[in-house]
């Protein structure tokens, strides 16, 4: 009689293994969208205060939610109250963005990083070896050896210079956690 194999790929302990690593075969849901034979990972309500939701692909999601009407239905009065219901329970968004907590950008980079791209005259998307480029020219033009005695340059180069503390240990925090994972 063959013994039968009991141990588990985990030893016991379901974290020590990578998420997605089981051997079982994983179910995919497809997207909704009839003839879609993609990925539907991305929920969309059917009918507004609906708990109902259709999933979709990415492209299809996007289509969705150019479409969507949320104050379809309502008169002009129904809607204008709901907007300023809502209005009223967003007031932390108009308080971030008072304290200037969001800003402009992808979010990907935080509001010091903008400011920064700014002072080097560099876009927000922009690679870290452009944010470099951009540095060391405007560095060497404002240097204060080659501009001995000018106050406006000293100031600039300055500027210049917290701009790329600022960008540089912003990249090394990325690096740190790219590493790390």
């Amino acid at each position: 009689m063959p013994r039968r194999t009991t141990r588990s790929l985990d030893w016991g302990f379901p974290r020590w293994r990578e998420y997605g690593s089981e051997t079982a075969a994983t179910t995919v849901r497809l997207c909704d969208r009839h003839g879609c034979e993609a990925k539907g990972d991305k929920p969309a309500p059917k009918a507004p205060n609906s708990k109902d939701r259709w999933y979709f692909c990415e492209t299809h999601a996007a289509e969705y939610n150019r479409n969507w009407d949320y104050f379809q239905g309502l008169t002009p009065e129904e809607a204008a109250a709901r907007e300023a219901q809502e209005q009223a329970e967003a007031g932390g968004w108009k308080t971030s963005a008072y304290q200037q907590w969001a800003g402009p950008g992808d979010g990907t980079r935080s509001n010091d990083e903008m400011r920064a791209l700014n002072v080097l005259g560099v876009a927000s998307d922009a690679s870290f070896e452009d944010i470099r480029i951009a540095w060391r020219g405007l560095a060497k033009a404002n240097h204060p050896d080659l501009k001995p005695g000018d106050a406006d340059a000293a100031a600039r180069f300055r500027e210049i210079q917290a701009a790329w503390d600022v960008l540089r240990s912003a990249e090394e925090r990325r690096e740190a956690v790219k590493t790390a994972t």
